[in-house]
């Protein structure tokens, strides 16, 4: 009940959308600080933000959705896999300090050897954690800079053509021309 609550809370700001049909690709404004806020509050609401006010429908970012949570999930499970074979190593080390009973998957390295696993698991899970950071931080990124995106402009009046040309009959060069 709390996730749908939730759902509902974030999916609220598109609920109330009006469609204005009098404004043109010109006059549209799409705030990338929006977009960069719902992807900040819920990973890949930005995307769909993106998709939803996007004019004309020639922008679809919503399929960046199930990259975002792949890589969320990926680095998750990293992050716990690690910190459990960590917590794992400490204990085990502890207990041949100790002279308790020993893990029978850690009985093929001696002290030092559990030692260096449990340094190396211990790096692995920090950076498992900024790989974290960095993924959530790319997607709010992305929500950003393809809301700025939204309002370039890709049309045919917007080219360059680049033509092989001769000057004094001698010399070889290339004519350059900028059509806005």
């Amino acid at each position: 009940m709390k996730i749908g609550a939730l759902l509902l809370l974030c999916a609220f700001p598109f609920l109330g959308r009006s469609q204005d049909t009098t404004s043109t690709k010109d006059s549209v404004v799409h705030p990338f600080k929006k977009a960069m806020l719902y992807s900040a509050i819920v990973p890949g609401m930005g995307q769909i933000y993106n998709t939803l006010n996007t004019v004309n429908g020639r922008k679809k970012a919503y399929w960046k959705v199930p990259l975002i949570y792949t890589a969320l999930g990926a680095g998750g499970y990293l992050l716990i896999s690690n910190q459990l074979t960590q917590k794992s190593l400490k204990t085990e080390y502890t207990n041949r300090l100790e002279g308790n009973d020993l893990n029978p998957r850690w009985s093929d390295y001696d002290n030092f050897g559990v030692l260096q696993l449990y340094r190396q698991y211990l790096d692995w899970r920090d950076l498992s954690i900024l790989g974290l950071f960095a993924i959530y931080g790319f997607q709010i990124l992305d929500a950003g800079v393809e809301a700025h995106f939204l309002q370039f402009d890709v049309s045919d009046n917007l080219s360059m053509r680049v033509t092989p040309s001769f000057y004094n009959r001698n010399t070889l060069g290339a004519k350059v021309t900028l059509r806005f």
